[in-house]
C-alpha cells in the first residue's frame, strides 16, 4: 500500500492557509468545513449537505450560497468573502487525508480493500463537486489487485466509471493518472490498444514519461507482442531513457507468451551484461512463464537458481506462481508448489487474498487447497468447539453464487476435518445476509437433514428486503418456504416483518389464507392484537371483548399495549381494556388469577414511563386510576408499593393517593409514616376514637394517636381527615399540623394547606415547618400558578432560618423541574432568582437546568441559548449548553449556532468551544465534522471532558458515538489511548459483546497501544465470561515485544542480545514464570552476557515470592560476579527475610535484618512481622528482644504495632511451657495501656489452632479477671469473638454468661460484623453473634450487613427472604442494599419488585458513609 499511496501523498499540494478564529491566535478549520447540514437532509456528503431539504432542481447558481450557509459557521471573520469553491477545495485536502487513512488502514490490516469502502469514498468525493487530482489518483490506483473480491472486468469498468465521472466534475488529469490507468489495465489483464492509449494522451496534450513506456512494453508483452515491445524499447533508447529491471521482467513474460521460452531464459544473462543483476521479480516472471507451460521441472530448477543467486522468494512470490498455474489450467502441479510456502509472517492475509482472488476467477478447488495450509488451522491447541476459520472463504463462495453442491462439499470437508464447527449454519447466515433466498432455502434443507433446528428468525433477513419494498408477493413466498420447513411464523415474525407490509389486518388475513397459511393460530392472533394495541385501542377493545375471541395470554401483547396506552388520550377505553385483563380468564396463562397477573400490567405501565412522561400525562393517569377505582379494580399491596416507589422516585406523589385507592381492602398494610392500616378506614376510626377517649380519661397525651388517625384517614379521603381535625381541634399538636399540611400538598389542595399553616402559626408561634414540608408546599403552589405565594414562602424560610443541606437542594431541583411542562418559562426564573438571592441554595448547574429545559421542551432554542447566557452572566454557569448546541446542530440554525459558539468561546475559551462542538457533532451522527473539529491544530486532550461524554455514551448505550470518538481522537495530542479503549471495553462488558471486544483488541495492536493491566483484565473478563480463549496472558502480555527481524546489514550486537535478554527475562518474571527465567539467565551467563542490576533483582524477587530460596541465592551469586557492588533492593531483601522466616532459618533472617539496617535499607512491615512470628513459634524470646532493640534505634521508625512483639513473646513463653510468664507479659501491657486497650486476638487464635487447652484455660481466666475486676473488657471480647470465629458457639455462650459486659462492647462487636461482611461465606458467624446478642446493633444496620453477605455469596433465596422479612417488619431498606438485591434479581433472571436505584454502587456507598459520619458527629456533639 505504501507504493500505491506514497506518490499520491507527495503529489498533495499544501493548503492555502488555515482560517484564523475570531478573537484568538489559534488557527483551525472553520465550522463551515465541518458541518454537514440538518437531520433529514437529502444529500449526505460532507460539503454538499444542505441545512434543510431543498428541491433537486435548484439552479446551479445556488451552490455557492448553499456552501455559504455552511460558511456562516466559520470562526474567522476575515474569510467570510471567500468563494464556495475555495472553501470546498481547502476542504478537499482534509478529506484526502481521511480517505488516504481509511484505505491505508484497510490495506495494512488485510492487504486489500472492499468495493463498498472504495465506492463510499468515491461517492463522498463526488459530492464535493470539486474532486482533486490527488483524490482521482488514489481512487484509480485502488482498482487493481487491491480488490480481490471483484472480477477483473468489473474492476476495469469501475476504473473507467471513476475516470469519466471525475473528469466530468472537473478533475485535471496529468501523466500520473494515465500511468495509474495503465497499471489497472495490466493488473486486470485488460486487452487494449497501446497505440490508441498514446493517441488519447496526445489529444489531451499529456506527454508520456518513462513509466508510461515501461507499462506499454508490459502491455505488449502480456499479449506476446514482442515486435510492439521492441518498437517502444527502441524509442526509449533513442530518448536516452534508462532501461530498468522492470522492462527486462516484462520481456521475460513477452518471450514466454510468444512461445519462445529459451529467449525468455536468455534475458537473464542479457541483464547481467547490462549491469543489472536479476532480482526476485525477474525470477518470479520466469517462474510464471514456466507455470503457464506446466513445466514443473523447470519451475523447481528456477527456484534452485534463484536461491543460489541469493534471491529470497517470499510466500507472496510463490502465491503468484500458484495463481498463474490455476489460470493456466495446470492445477495438477499446485500441490507441489504449495509445499514451497514457508508460512512467513503475514502469510495469512496474503493467503486470504489469494483465496479470494481464485474464488472470484472460478478456481474454488485451488482456493480451498490454499485454505487448508493456514497455519492456525494446524495447531494442536485448536479448540474445535469455537473454530470459525474459513468464514471468509464460505462467505465469498456464497457472495459469488458458487453452485450449492460446491459449497456443500466445502462445508462438509471443513467439518469433517475439524476445521470449522458450524460451517453449514455460517453459510446459511451469509446467504441470508446477501438476500440470496433460493440458496438460503436449500441450505436450510441441508441443515434440516442434519437435524439442525430451523428457527423463525432465520427468515427475518429474507423478509427485511421485502418489507422495505412493500412486496406482498415476496413476503408470501418466504412464508410458504417457512411452511415447507414446518416452521410456523411466530409472533415476532408476524408483528415486525409480515403485518407491516399490508395496509390493514383484513388484507393480511385474506392474503395469508389464500396462500394456505392458517390465520387462527395463536401467533397470528397475538400479532394482530399487537398491531391494534399500538394503533387503535377502540378496535382492540371490540376484538378482545368479543366472547368468541380465543384465549391469548396478555404478556404476548403487553409491551404493545403499554405503548398504545402512552400514545392514547382515551382514558375510558384504557380502563375498559384494563378491566378485561383483570376480570377475563382468557388473558391469563394457566390457572393464575387474572387480577393478580394483570396487576403487574399497571406496574409495568408506570415502570416504562420516564419522569417527563409521567409529569406530562399526570392528568390522564389520574383520570385512569380514578376510573379503575370506580370499576372496583383492585391490586395487591406489593404492586401498590412498587408503583408508589416509582411515582415517588419520579416526584409525582399526588398520584400515589389515586393508586392507593386501588389496594385490595382485604389486605392489611402499613402506610409510609406509621403502623396504621391503609384499609378498613371506618373500623379503624372507631378504634382510634376509643383509644383517644381512653388516653383522655387517663390524662395522657393524644397527639400521637390523632396523628396516626389523620394519616390513615387521609389515605382514602382527605376531607375525612380534615373533619377529624376539626373534631379534635384541641388535641392537634404542631407535628400533627405539619403532617396534615404535607398530606394536603400530596393531594394538591394548596388552599387548605395554607389555611392549616396559618392556624399552625397562630396556635404555635414558635413552631417552624421543616425544610422538606416547606419545599413541598412551594412545589404545590408554583405548580398551581401561585408563584407569588411560593416566593413569599421562600422568603419566610429565610426569615425563620430554616436550614437546608445538599439533599434539600435536590428537592428544590425537582420542584423547579416539575414546572417545566406548566408555564415554567416565566415561573422558574422568578423562583430561581429568589432561591439564590436569599441564599437558600448555592447556584449550580443542576438547579439552573430546569430553566433551559423549559425552553427546550418548547423547541425554543433561541430562548434556551438566552437563558444559558443569562445564567452565565449572573451565576457563571452554563447549564445544558451541550443540549442546546445539539439542538442547534440538528435544526441547522447556522446563525444561532455561530452565536452560541462565539459565546462559549468568549466565556470559556476556544478549546472548550471546540469540545462542545465536537461532542454535539458526535451525538447528532455527524462524525466527519466531529473529526475535523478534533483535528484542529493545537488542540489538546481534555480527559475530564472526554470522560464525561464517554460516561454519557455508556449510560445511554450510544456505542456508535463512543466508537467514533475513539477513532477521531487517534491523533489528538496527549490523548490517553488506553483510557479511550477502556471506555469502549466497558460498554462491551456491560452488553456482554465479546466479538466487539475481540475486535478492539486487534485494533489496539494495530494502533500500537500499550494497554494497562486494568484494561487487559477488563478485556479478559469479557472474553472469559463468554467462554472465549484469552489471546494474551493476564495482565503482563503487554510487556512482550515482537522481535525485530535481523538482516545481514543489521546484525545483532552483544548489546542488542543483552537488552533482548533483559526484556524477555523481566517479562517472564512478570508472568510468574520464574523458573523459565532462571534457565534463560543461566544460558545467558554461559554465553558471557552481562545484564544490568535490575533484571537480577527482579528475578531474585520472583524466585523468593514462590519460595525458591536456593535458586534466588544462585542468581545473587551470578549478579555479584558480573555487577561490582551488587546488593539487593529493599523489596528483595524484605522477601528474603520473609522466605528465611517461613523456612525457620531465623538466625539467617536476623542477620540479614541487621545487615540491611547497617546499609541504611529499610525492611518492610511484613518482613518484621513474619520474622517475629517465626521467633515466637520457636520460643526464641532473646531473638524477639534483639529484633525489637534493632528497630528501636531507627531514625525513621517503622509503623509497626508494639503488640507484634508482645503477642509473640507471650506465644514464645507458651511454647516454652511457661504459662505464668505469658500471662504476666500480656497483663503488663493490658493493664498499663493508655487510651484504647490493645487486642490479643492473635494469641487466642494461635492457641486455639494448636489445640492447647491448658493455655486456653489460663488465658480465659485472665480475660475474665481483667473484665470483672479491672473493667478491662477488650481481652474478654476478643476471646468471645475468636470462639465464634472458630465455630465454638457454646463456649462463646458460656463466656458471655460469665462476662455480661462483653455484650456492651458495641464498637468492637460492630467492627467484627463489618469485617465478616467483607468476606464470603461468613453470614453464619454474624447470625451466631446476633443469636447470642440480639441487640448488638440496630436492625436496619444489621440487615444491611446481612444483605451484603448474601450478595457476596450470591445467595438469591436468602436475600429475597431477608427483603420480605424487612417488608413485614416495616423496615425500609437503604438504597445500597436495594442496589445489591436488584443485582441478584437480574442474575436470577427475575424482575425486582421495586424500582432499581439508578446510581452506581459507589454513589450510594459514599452517601451512606456520609450519613453515618454526620450521625456520629451529631452524637458526639
Amino acid at each position: 500500500m505504501a507504493a500505491l499511496l506514497r506518490s499520491a501523498r507527495l503529489l498533495k499540494f499544501s493548503p492555502s492557509g488555515l482560517l484564523q478564529i475570531t478573537g484568538t491566535k489559534r488557527t483551525g478549520p472553520p465550522i463551515g468545513r465541518l458541518y454537514s447540514g440538518a437531520v433529514g437532509s437529502k444529500q449526505t456528503g460532507v460539503c454538499s449537505r444542505q441545512i434543510s431539504r431543498t428541491s433537486d432542481n435548484a439552479p446551479s447558481q445556488l451552490w455557492p450560497y448553499t456552501v455559504g450557509c455552511v460558511r456562516n459557521y466559520a470562526l474567522a471573520s476575515e474569510r467570510r468573502n471567500e468563494s464556495g469553491a475555495t472553501v470546498v477545495r481547502n476542504k478537499q485536502m482534509q478529506q484526502f487525508d481521511w480517505a488516504l487513512a481509511k484505505l491505508d488502514n484497510s490495506v495494512r490490516r488485510t492487504g486489500r480493500i472492499t468495493k463498498t469502502l472504495l465506492l463510499r469514498i468515491f461517492h463522498d468525493i463526488c459530492r464535493t463537486g470539486y474532486p482533486s487530482s490527488n483524490q482521482a489518483l488514489l481512487l484509480l490506483r485502488s482498482c487493481g489487485y487491491l480488490l480481490p473480491e471483484v472480477p477483473p472486468q468489473e474492476r476495469t469498468d469501475l476504473a473507467h466509471r471513476i475516470w469519466e465521472k471525475l473528469q466530468e466534475l472537473g478533475s485535471q488529469y496529468d501523466v500520473s493518472h494515465y500511468n495509474a490507468m495503465l497499471k489497472v489495465y495490466l493488473q486486470n489483464e485488460f486487452q487494449f490498444s497501446p497505440t490508441d492509449f498514446l493517441a488519447k494522451m496526445e489529444a489531451a496534450n499529456i506527454q508520456p514519461n518513462r513509466v508510461t513506456y515501461q507499462r506499454l512494453i508490459t502491455a505488449y508483452c502480456q499479449s506476446g507482442n514482442i515486435e510492439g515491445a521492441s518498437t517502444i524499447l527502441g524509442f526509449m533508447k533513442s530518448k536516452d531513457l534508462p532501461i530498468t529491471d522492470a522492462v527486462f521482467n516484462s520481456l521475460v513474460m513477452g518471450h514466454a507468451r510468444a512461445g519462445d521460452i529459451e529467449s525468455a531464459k536468455n534475458i537473464l544473462p542479457v541483464m547481467r551484461g547490462a549491469g543489472i543483476e536479476p532480482g526476485p521479480d525477474t525470477y518470479v516472471s520466469l517462474l510464471k512463464a514456466h507455470a503457464e507451460r506446466g513445466d514443473l521441472d523447470s519451475l523447481k530448477q528456477t527456484m534452485v537458481e534463484a536461491e543460489s543467486a541469493d534471491c529470497c522468494l517470499t510466500d507472496r512470490d510463490i502465491m503468484q506462481v500458484i495463481s498463474t498455474l490455476a489460470k493456466a489450467g495446470q492445477q495438477q502441479h499446485i500441490p507441489e508448489i504449495v509445499k514451497c510456502l514457508k508460512n512467513d509472517r503475514g502469510y495469512v492475509p496474503d493467503a486470504m487474498n489469494l483465496c479470494l482472488s481464485l474464488i472470484t476467477q472460478g478456481f474454488d478447488d485451488t482456493a480451498f487447497l490454499i485454505l487448508k495450509t493456514f497455519p492456525t488451522l494446524q495447531t494442536e491447541s485448536f479448540n474445535p468447539d469455537s473454530s470459525n476459520l474459513g468464514n471468509f472463504f464460505i462467505r465469498h463462495c456464497v457472495n459469488m453464487e458458487r453452485p450449492l453442491e460446491k459449497i456443500n462439499s466445502f462445508c462438509k470437508d471443513l467439518e469433517d476435518s475439524k476445521l470449522h464447527s458450524s460451517s453449514f449454519s455460517f453459510a446459511l447466515c451469509c446467504a441470508l445476509e446477501a438476500n440470496k433466498t433460493a440458496m438460503a432455502l436449500e441450505l436450510m434443507k441441508i441443515l434440516k437433514e442434519q437435524d439442525f433446528p430451523i428457527r423463525p428468525h432465520y427468515f427475518w433477513p429474507l423478509l427485511t428486503q421485502h418489507l422495505k419494498d412493500k412486496s406482498i408477493a415476496g413476503v408470501i413466498q418466504v412464508l410458504k418456504g417457512m411452511q415447507e420447513f414446518g416452521v410456523p411464523p411466530d409472533i415476532e415474525t408476524l408483528s415486525h416483518y409480515v403485518l407491516p407490509v399490508f395496509s390493514d389486518v383484513n388484507e393480511a388475513q385474506q392474503a395469508l389464507q389464500e396462500a394456505g397459511i392458517p390465520w387462527e393460530s395463536e401467533g397470528c392472533l397475538s400479532a394482530e392484537i399487537r398491531l391494534m394495541a399500538n394503533n387503535d385501542l377502540d378496535k382492540l377493545y371490540t376484538r378482545l371483548s368479543d366472547p368468541s375471541f380465543p384465549p391469548v395470554d396478555h404478556s404476548s401483547f403487553r409491551n404493545s399495549l403499554i405503548s398504545g396506552f402512552k400514545k392514547s388520550n382515551d382514558a375510558e377505553t384504557m380502563v375498559k381494556i384494563t378491566e378485561l385483563l383483570f376480570k377475563d380468564q382468557r388473558f391469563s396463562r394457566g390457572n393464575k388469577n387474572p387480577g393478580e397477573v394483570a396487576s403487574y400490567f399497571l406496574y409495568n405501565l408506570i415502570d416504562s414511563m420516564t419522569e417527563r412522561e409521567i409529569q406530562r400525562q399526570e392528568e390522564k393517569l389520574r383520570t385512569y386510576f380514578k376510573q379503575l377505582h370506580a370499576q372496583k379494580i383492585t391490586i395487591p399491596l406489593n404492586i401498590f408499593r412498587g408503583i408508589r416507589n416509582l411515582l415517588e422516585m419520579h416526584h409525582t406523589p399526588e398520584l400515589v393517593q389515586d393508586v392507593r385507592r386501588l389496594v385490595d381492602p382485604k389486605e392489611q398494610a402499613s402506610n409510609d409514616s406509621s403502623g396504621t392500616a391503609t384499609v378498613s378506614t371506618k373500623g379503624r376510626m372507631v378504634d382510634f376514637e376509643k383509644k383517644i377517649a381512653e388516653l383522655k380519661a387517663e390524662n395522657q397525651p393524644t397527639g400521637g394517636v390523632l396523628k396516626r388517625a389523620i394519616v390513615a384517614c387521609a389515605e382514602e379521603n382527605l376531607e375525612s381527615a380534615l373533619e377529624l381535625k376539626q373534631k379534635h381541634e384541641e388535641e392537634m399538636t404542631a407535628g400533627t399540623y405539619a403532617t396534615l399540611i404535607n398530606l394536603c400538598c400530596r393531594h394538591s389542595n394548596f388552599e387548605e394547606a395554607l389555611n392549616l399553616k396559618t392556624e399552625l402559626s397562630q396556635k404555635f408561634p414558635s413552631a417552624v415547618l421543616d425544610a422538606v414540608k416547606y419545599i413541598e408546599l412551594v412545589r404545590v403552589l408554583a405548580k398551581n400558578g401561585k408563584v407569588d405565594e411560593a416566593v413569599d414562602l421562600l422568603k419566610e424560610m429565610k426569615e425563620k432560618d430554616v436550614v437546608l443541606d445538599d439533599s434539600h437542594s435536590s428537592l428544590l431541583f425537582y420542584v423547579l423541574n416539575s414546572l417545566v411542562t406548566s408555564g415554567g418559562v416565566t415561573s422558574i426564573p422568578q423562583l430561581l432568582d429568589t432561591i439564590f438571592t436569599l441564599g437558600l441554595a448555592k447556584p449550580n448547574a443542576n438547579l439552573c437546568s430546569p430553566l433551559i429545559t423549559a425552553h427546550l421542551e418548547k423547541n425554543d432554542l433561541e430562548g434556551a441559548l438566552k437563558a444559558v447566557q443569562m445564567c452565565q452572566s449572573r451565576y457563571s454557569l452554563m447549564p445544558r449548553i451541550h443540549d442546546v448546541i445539539v439542538g442547534l446542530a440538528e435544526k441547522g440554525d447556522t446563525a444561532l449556532l455561530q452565536t452560541a459558539m462565539d459565546f462559549v468561546s468568549r466565556e470559556r475559551g476556544e478549546m472548550s468551544m471546540l469540545y462542545d462542538l465536537f461532542f454535539a457533532f458526535l451525538q447528532t451522527g455527524r462524525y466527519r465534522e466531529a473529526r475535523k473539529v478534533i483535528e484542529t491544530p493545537g488542540l489538546r486532550a481534555r480527559p475530564g471532558r472526554i470522560h464525561w461524554f464517554a460516561e454519557k455514551c455508556i449510560a445511554n448505550n450510544q456505542i456508535e458515538a463512543l466508537e467514533q470518538m475513539l477513532d477521531a481522537t487517534a491523533k489528538l495530542f496527549e490523548c490517553d489511548r488506553d483510557v479511550m479503549y477502556s471506555y469502549v471495553l466497558r460498554y462491551c462488558k456491560k452488553t456482554n459483546d465479546w466479538k466487539k471486544a475481540e475486535a478492539l483488541w486487534t485494533k489496539m495492536q494495530e494502533e500500537n497501544v500499550i494497554p494497562r493491566e486494568r484494561t487487559l483484565r477488563l478485556l479478559a473478563d469479557v472474553l472469559r465470561n463468554n467462554g472465549q480463549e484469552v489471546p494474551f496472558e493476564v495482565p503482563e502480555t503487554w510487556y512482550q515485544e515482537a522481535p525485530t527481524p535481523k538482516t545481514p546489514d543489521n546484525p545483532e550486537t552483544p548489546a542488542d542480545l543483552s537488552m533482548d535478554c533483559q526484556v524477555r527475562l523481566i517479562a517472564l518474571c512478570k508472568r510468574g514464570k520464574a523458573q523459565e527465567a532462571l534457565e534463560m539467565l543461566k544460558d545467558a551467563d554461559k554465553k558471557g552476557m552481562v545484564l544490568s542490576p535490575a533484571p537480577y533483582d527482579r528475578l531474585i524477587r520472583a524466585l523468593l515470592a514462590e519460595g525458591s530460596l536456593e535458586d534466588a541465592m544462585v542468581v545473587s551469586n551470578i549478579a555479584a560476579a558480573h555487577v561490582p557492588g551488587f546488593k539487593l533492593s529493599d523489596t528483595a531483601s524484605t522477601l528474603l527475610i520473609i522466605t528465611l522466616s517461613k523456612k525457620g532459618q531465623t538466625k539467617d533472617a536476623v542477620e540479614k535484618l541487621r545487615s540491611m539496617l547497617q546499609t541504611d535499607q529499610l525492611p518492610g512491615q511484613m518482613a518484621i512481622t513474619r520474622l517475629v512470628q517465626a521467633l515466637g513459634n520457636q520460643g526464641n524470646i532473646p531473638g524477639i528482644e534483639e529484633v525489637e532493640s534493632l528497630l528501636s534505634n531507627l531514625d525513621e521508625p517503622i509503623n509497626l504495632s508494639t503488640m507484634v512483639f508482645t503477642n509473640n513473646k507471650a506465644l514464645a513463653h507458651i511454647k516454652n511451657g511457661d504459662l505464668e510468664a505469658a500471662v504476666e507479659e500480656l497483663e503488663k501491657v493490658l493493664m498499663n495501656s493508655e487510651g484504647k486497650t490493645p487486642s490479643i486476638a492473635f494469641v487466642y487464635r494461635k492457641v486455639l489452632e494448636e489445640g492447647n487447652e491448658k493455655a486456653f484455660d489460663k488465658l480465659s481466666v485472665m480475660a475474665e479477671r481483667l473484665a470483672n475486676h479491672f473493667a478491662c473488657y477488650r481481652p474478654a471480647t476478643d476471646l468471645f469473638l475468636k470462639l465464634l470465629d472458630m465455630g465454638r458457639v457454646e463456649d462463646a455462650k458460656f463466656m458471655l454468661a460469665r462476662c455480661n459486659a462483653v455484650a456492651e462492647q458495641k464498637e468492637t462487636l460492630i467492627s467484627y460484623v463489618t469485617r465478616k461482611a467483607t468476606v464470603p461465606k461468613q453470614v453464619d458467624k454474624i447470625k451466631s453473634l446476633v443469636s447470642l446478642i440480639p441487640d448488638v446493633m440496630e436492625k436496619d444496620t444489621l440487615y444491611a450487613y446481612l444483605m451484603k453477605c448474601h450478595t457476596q455469596d450470591k445467595d438469591f433465596p436468602a436475600a429475597r427472604a431477608l427483603y420480605e422479612l424487612m417488608q413485614e417488619e416495616g423496615i425500609a431498606m437503604d438504597k445500597l442494599s436495594l442496589k445489591r438485591l436488584s443485582m441478584l434479581y437480574h442474575s436470577a433472571g427475575e424482575t425486582p419488585p421495586f424500582p432499581e436505584p439508578p446510581e452506581s454502587f459507589k454513589f450510594y456507598a459514599d452517601k451512606l458513609k456520609e450519613k453515618n459520619t454526620k450521625a456520629q458527629e451529631t452524637a458526639e456533639e
